[in-house]
C-alpha cells in the first residue's frame, strides 16, 4: 500500500552538474538537470547537519538520491553515500555516532548504518518483503518501522487451482486510491529491539488490523514519535474501513505502551483528521495537528495540544480498569487535558519542535502565500512570526538561537539556509548553482487587487526574462489546483512559472478564493460554489493585468491542473471570449460522473454536498462544466494519466471527445502509465513540448 518510496527506487542513474553556456533558456531539459535536495536532519550533538539529494537522468529515465554531510564550518558538503541504488530516510543515531539510513543495496529496502562521514556502511536489519521507514527510540533500545502487510486474501487464495488468473475481487469501497488498487496489504508499524549494530525481530503493534499507519498515500515517519524515554510509542492511524474509510476523514492518534502491549486512542472526540504527534522533552505533552470538521480536508490544521496524565498511563502499564473496546485492544482515556493552543489564531499550522526547555513550541504557517516559521509561548499563548519575506519556508530546526530552515521561491529550487534572531540569512548550501548561474530568472511581483465583491486578493505577476515594458507579451491566467492549496512561492517541478515566463509568456496567479494562508473564511468560501466566486476571482485577475500596456488582451491564455483543470474547462464555457487557448490537465469535466468515479467520497460528499441523485438536487452539480459545453469554441489541449484514480482519465475523454464533436481545435495528450502528475523525465520533457507547442500555436 506504501507508493511514497517509489520514486526513489524506480532505478539508478545519476547527472552530474554541467555549466550552461552564458544566458541559457531555462527549459525542461534544464528543469531535470536540477539536483533535488530534501530531508535535512539536524545533528544531535554538533552543528552539522544532512540532507539528501535526488539527480535524474532524462537520457535513461532514471534517478539516483544520495546523502550529504555540511559542518557548520565546512565550505562545502561532503557526500557520504554512493550506492548504485538511492539512498534515504536519513537520520541521525540519537547519541550522534551513527547515521542510519535507507538502501535497496542487497535487494530489498533495508535499514544501513555509516559513521558520520561515511564510513563503516553496514546493513543492520533483514526485514522479510523490506520495510518502508524507521526511526530509533531516543534510549537506543528500540527502532519502529514500518512495513507492508497482506492481511486480506487475494484471487489466488481465494482460487488456487488458478495461478494464471489476473483479476481483482472487492466488496466494499476503497479497492482503489489516488494512483494504486488496493492490492490486499496494509502499511502496518512494527517495534523491534535494537542494540549497536543489530535489529532484532519485529512486532506488529497492529498484528491484524485492515487498517493503514501512516496514512496512505502520502503519510510518512512523521506520523509516528516516541516518547522521550522510550517507553511509549504515538502513531498516526484511521480505523476505518472501505465504505466507512471513504466517506470519513477521522484518523486519530494512538499511543502504543511498549510493556503492556495497550494501545490508546487519545483524540477519539475529534471527528475530523488528527496526525503528525510531537513529544514535549519531558514527555509531559504531546501535540498534534488536528482538523474539527468531519469530512473537509482542507480544515484549519489547529494545535492540538495533549497534557498527559501520569496516573492514567499508570493505569495503562498496570492494566487498572481496562475499559476495553469490542476489539479487545483499544483503552479509552478520560482523564488527559486537551488544549487548541492555536485558538484564534486564523491559519494553518503544521511542522511542530518543542524548545529544549518545553516552554516554547515551534512551527511552520502559511501567510498571504508564503510560508514563515512561528513560536508559541506555552505560557501566554502569544504567537511570534520568527521569519519574513517571500518563500516557502518548507522545514526547520533549532540550533541555539538561529533556525535552520530548507526553503524555495519562484527563482530558487530548495535550498538550505541559517537564519539568525536578527532576521538576517546566510545560504548553507548551493545545490545548484553551477547549473542555474547563466539562467535568467524573470522578475516575480506581488499585486493586491480588488475583487468583485470588495475584498483583496493577492496575485502573483512573473514577468519574461529580460522583460521589456515597450513590447507587447501574450499572458497566461495560472488556476490552481486543491482546491484549497495556495499559489505561494513553491519551485515547482511541473508547472513551473519560470519556465512559463522564459518561452516569453506573462504569468498570472491569483490566490484566489479557496486558498489558504487568507484566513479560514476565505479559504473555506469555495466549497459549494465552485462556478462562484472564485471564478469571478479568476477573471478579475486576467483583466486587471491585461490592461497593462505590455500585455496583448487579445492573446491571453487560460492553465491548470486538477481543480485548475476543471477551473480551464468551466472557463471554456463562460469567460466571454476572454481566452484564444486552454490547456487543462488532469480536470473535472462532469459531477455526475466524477462523484462515482472517484475515490476519497469524503471530498465530493463535502463540496458537492452529496450526491447528485438527492432531493433537493445539491446546487453544485449546477457548475459541472459539462452544463456550458454548448458555449465552448476556444481550441484546447486536454493532459490526463491513466493512473489517475482521484480524478479518473475518463473526465479527460469526455472533454476532448466534447470539443471534437463541437469541431473545435483540440488535442488529447495521454500518459498510460503517470498518475495525477507527471513524473517521469522523459514523460515530463514530453509534456512541456506540448505544451509550449499549443500555445505558441494559438497564442504567438
Amino acid at each position: 500500500m506504501k507508493r511514497n518510496l517509489l520514486l526513489f527506487l524506480i532505478s539508478v542513474g545519476m547527472i552530474l552538474p554541467v555549466a550552461l553556456n552564458a544566458q541559457e533558456k531555462f527549459n525542461a531539459e534544464t528543469l531535470w538537470k536540477l539536483g533535488r535536495l530534501s530531508d535535512v536532519q539536524y545533528s544531535p550533538v554538533d552543528n552539522s547537519f544532512i540532507y539528501g539529494v535526488t539527480w535524474y537522468n532524462a537520457e535513461t529515465n532514471k534517478s539516483n538520491r544520495d546523502i550529504w554531510r555540511l559542518d557548520k564550518n565546512a565550505e562545502s558538503p561532503r557526500k557520504l553515500t554512493e550506492f548504485e541504488g538511492s539512498e534515504f530516510n536519513a537520520i541521525w543515531r540519537p547519541d550522534g555516532k551513527k547515521i542510519g539510513f535507507l538502501s535497496a543495496e542487497s535487494g530489498d529496502v533495508q535499514i544501513w548504518e555509516m559513521g558520520i562521514n561515511g564510513e563503516d556502511k553496514k546493513q543492520v536489519s533483514h526485514v522479510e518483503g523490506g520495510i518502508n521507514g524507521f526511526s530509533y527510540s531516543p534510549d537506543m533500545k528500540h527502532i519502529v518501522y514500518i512495513k507492508d502487510v497482506k492481511i486480506e486474501k487475494d484471487v489466488h487464495d481465494l482460487h488456487p487451482d488458478l495461478p494464471l488468473a489476473d483479476a481483482m475481487i472487492y466488496n466494499d469501497l476503497m479497492y482503489r486510491h489516488w494512483d494504486s488498487w488496493h492490492d490486499y496489504a496494509y502499511s502496518h508499524v512494527f517495534v523491534a529491539p535494537y542494540s549497536d549494530g543489530n535489529v532484532g525481530e519485529g512486532k506488529d503493534i497492529m498484528s491484524g488490523e485492515p487498517f493503514d499507519s501512516p496514512l496512505t498515500p502520502w503519510g510518512g515517519m512523521e506520523q509516528i514519535a516516541w516518547a522521550p524515554d522510550g517507553k511509549t510509542l504515538a502513531y498516526t492511524c484511521k480505523k476505518e474501513k472501505g465504505k466507512d474509510y471513504a466517506i470519513s476523514t477521522n484518523s486519530d492518534i494512538y499511543l502504543y505502551n511498549l510493556a503492556s502491549g495497550e494501545t490508546t486512542n487519545i483524540s477519539k472526540d475529534n471527528p475530523g483528521y488528527d496526525q503528525d504527534p510531537v513529544f514535549s522533552p519531558d514527555g509531559s505533552k504531546i501535540v498534534w495537528r488536528s482538523m474539527e470538521t468531519p469530512g473537509f480536508e482542507a480544515d484549519k490544521d489547529r494545535i492540538m495540544l495533549c497534557e498527559i496524565n501520569p496516573k492514567s498511563l499508570e493505569g495503562v502499564k498496570k492494566g487498572i480498569e481496562p475499559k476495553k473496546t469490542a476489539s479487545g485492544k483499544q483503552l479509552v482515556m478520560t482523564s488527559h487535558v486537551f488544549t487548541d493552543l492555536s485558538e484564534g489564531f486564523d491559519q494553518s499550522s503544521t511542522s511542530f519542535k518543542f524548545s529544549p526547555d518545553g516552554k516554547q513550541l515551534y512551527f511552520i504557517s502559511g501567510i498571504h502565500a508564503t510560508y514563515q516559521v512561528y513560536r508559541i509561548d506555552l505560557a501566554t499563548r502569544k504567537i511570534t512570526q520568527l521569519t519574513q519575506g517571500d518563500h516557502d519556508i518548507q522545514a526547520f530546526a533549532l540550533d541555539g538561537n538561529d533556525l535552520i530552515i530548507t526553503k524555495m521561491r519562484h527563482d530558487l529550487p530548495s535550498e538550505v539556509f541559517r537564519v539568525k534572531p536578527d532576521g538576517s540569512e546566510e545560504q548553507l548550501t548551493f545545490t545548484n548553482r553551477e547549473i542555474l548561474k547563466n539562467v535568467t530568472f524573470g522578475k516575480s511581483e506581488k499585486r493586491w487587487i480588488t475583487t468583485t465583491d470588495g475584498k483583496q486578493m493577492l496575485v502573483w505577476v512573473i514577468l519574461p526574462p529580460n522583460f521589456d515594458k515597450n513590447k507587447k507579451y501574450p499572458a497566461l491566467l495560472y488556476c490552481q489546483g486543491g482546491p484549497q492549496s495556495a499559489v505561494s512561492q513553491f519551485f515547482s517541478y511541473r508547472w513551473n512559472f519560470q519556465m512559463m515566463a522564459a518561452h516569453d509568456y506573462v504569468i498570472v496567479a491569483p490566490n484566489r478564493r479557496g486558498l489558504p494562508t487568507f484566513g479560514q473564511e476565505w479559504n473555506d468560501q469555495i466549497s459549494g460554489d465552485y462556478g462562484g466566486q472564485n471564478m469571478l476571482d479568476y477573471l478579475t485577475a486576467i483583466d486587471s493585468v491585461a490592461t497593462e500596456p505590455w500585455v496583448d488582451e487579445n492573446r491571453l491564455g487560460a492553465i491548470g491542473a486538477s481543480y485548475g483543470g476543471f477551473s480551464v474547462y468551466w472557463l471554456a464555457g463562460n469567460h466571454n471570449k476572454r481566452f484564444k487557448a486552454f490547456i487543462a490537465h488532469c480536470g473535472i469535466f462532469n459531477f455526475e460522473s466524477m462523484y462515482l468515479e472517484t475515490e476519497e467520497m469524503f471530498f465530493v460528499n463535502f463540496d458537492y454536498g452529496g450526491p447528485f441523485w438527492e432531493k433537493p438536487r445539491p446546487k453544485s452539480y449546477d457548475f459541472s462544466p459539462h452544463n456550458f459545453v454548448g458555449n465552448w469554441d476556444t481550441p484546447m489541449l486536454v493532459i490526463h494519466g491513466g493512473y489517475d484514480f482521484r480524478i479518473p482519465y475518463t473526465q479527460g475523454m469526455q472533454a476532448f471527445n466534447a470539443n471534437q464533436l463541437l469541431g473545435i481545435p483540440s488535442r488529447f495528450l495521454f500518459f498510460p502509465n503517470e498518475t495525477h502528475f507527471v513524473l517521469k523525465p522523459q514523460n515530463s520533457i514530453l509534456w512541456h513540448r506540448e505544451f509550449y507547442k499549443w500555445l505558441d500555436t494559438y497564442l504567438k
